[in-house]
């Protein structure tokens, strides 16, 4: 099992594998990724020729799902408004913070998915969590009602992901599959959080899952013991941390680990490892709200597990792909011997027998998305067959 590699450059395959694994259509992408395979050898430079493409076929998208609604055919609507906020959120995530057209491509896709979400019926609700300084914008997708309280998983971004790019991970619908419902956050440093609020981000991930928490407690159909959280990405950073200083969540795991994101960052000034994103210390330096290079170390320096993870004493789970080019594997070892005080705790690498070999599955999501649902129906008390 291998990334699908279409382009000579690791960080431009990786939104083509995103869109792939999010519902994107084979021929749309080829369409979107011929004309721009020579701009893809400039790297950074030629991601305005991505955003160009991109948003023009989205644009068709949008003109053929208004098409679809004057018909009345609004499922037909709601699937091609899929695509169109899919392609315009990854041809945004592609931009340096400030360049021109961003701010209205990631209006334009908010307002495709929020029309998508009431044409399709889909399951999935647009909430707003409080913070101490404005809100936690999030989507929440509810198990099917057996007559009672279900266990739900508070679900977080990475670095550079979306609560949208979330939903379409498929986890959401495993879950709920399973009997257990999903809250899909935009934390602080991503989504809406960060580019309509100007949250930064937040190394004490607990200082805002315990805000999730609050008002997952305060709902009906939600049984407040069985609560879970996991994150995807860097959100093997914050999930754990989460969990380890919110004693009310019962059970965790990380699609992806990352036990020292700060170490990561030193050897990434080697240009060691892969980024995930163009213009990358433009984008980490934006979403930890730091003037240079020495502000961001200072204000990253809190993005290391190591002394934290002992203080896990739910059941764990850490996942890691064997050949992740982003985080070392050797990151997941270091997670799980330190869950010692986790009463069950398990790690799982998948490996080319399977897939799901490169970050947090790019090559393939679902042994990850089937894995890590699996684990929550069984440390929470949902059903896998």
């Amino acid at each position: 099992m291998a990334l699908f590699e279409y382009f000579p450059n690791y960080i431009w395959n990786l939104s083509v594998a995103m869109a792939l694994e999010s519902g994107g259509k084979i021929g749309e992408i080829v369409d979107m990724c011929e004309p721009i395979r020579k701009a893809a050898e400039s790297g950074d430079a030629g991601t305005p020729d991505f955003m160009r493409q991109w948003v023009a076929k989205a644009e068709t998208l949008l003109e053929l799902a208004a098409e679809d609604e004057q018909r009345g055919r609004g499922f037909s609507a709601s699937d091609k408004l899929e695509r169109a906020s899919l392609y315009l959120l990854v041809a945004e995530r592609m931009q340096q913070q400030g360049s021109a057209g961003r701010e209205e491509t990631y209006a334009r896709a908010l307002e495709a998915f929020d029309r998508s979400t009431r044409l399709g019926s889909l399951n999935r609700e647009r909430v707003e969590i409080p913070l101490p300084q404005g809100t936690m914008p999030a989507l929440y997708t509810r198990a099917p009602d057996d007559g009672g309280p279900r266990p739900v998983v508070v679900y977080c971004n990475g670095l550079d992901s979306c609560k949208e790019l979330l939903y379409w991970s498929r986890l959401p619908e495993a879950l709920a599959r399973r009997g257990i419902s999903t809250l899909c956050v935009d934390q602080p440093g991503t989504g809406e959080a960060i580019r309509l609020q100007g949250l930064p981000v937040d190394p004490h991930s607990e200082n805002w899952a315990s805000k999730a928490m609050d008002w997952l407690e305060a709902r009906e159909d939600i049984d407040s013991s069985r609560i879970g959280m996991t994150g995807i990405s860097l959100g093997g950073h914050f999930a754990p941390r989460a969990v380890a200083y919110e004693p009310r969540f019962a059970s965790g795991a990380v699609w992806g680990a990352n036990n020292n994101w700060r170490e990561v960052q030193d050897k990434r000034i080697k240009r060691e490892g892969e980024n995930p994103v163009p213009h990358y210390w433009g984008h980490v330096f934006w979403t930890f709200g730091a003037s240079d290079m020495e502000d961001f170390l200072a204000k990253s320096e809190a993005m290391n597990l190591n002394g934290h993870m002992d203080r896990i004493r739910v059941p764990f789970l850490v996942t890691h792909g064997e050949k992740d080019r982003q985080i070392s594997v050797d990151y997941a070892q270091q997670a799980y011997d330190q869950l010692v005080n986790s009463p069950r705790r398990e790690l799982k690498i998948f490996t080319a027998r399977e897939g799901g070999v490169e970050h947090v599955g790019a090559d393939n999501m679902s042994y990850g998305r089937d894995y890590i649902a699996d684990w929550f129906a069984d440390t929470l008390g949902g059903s896998t067959q």
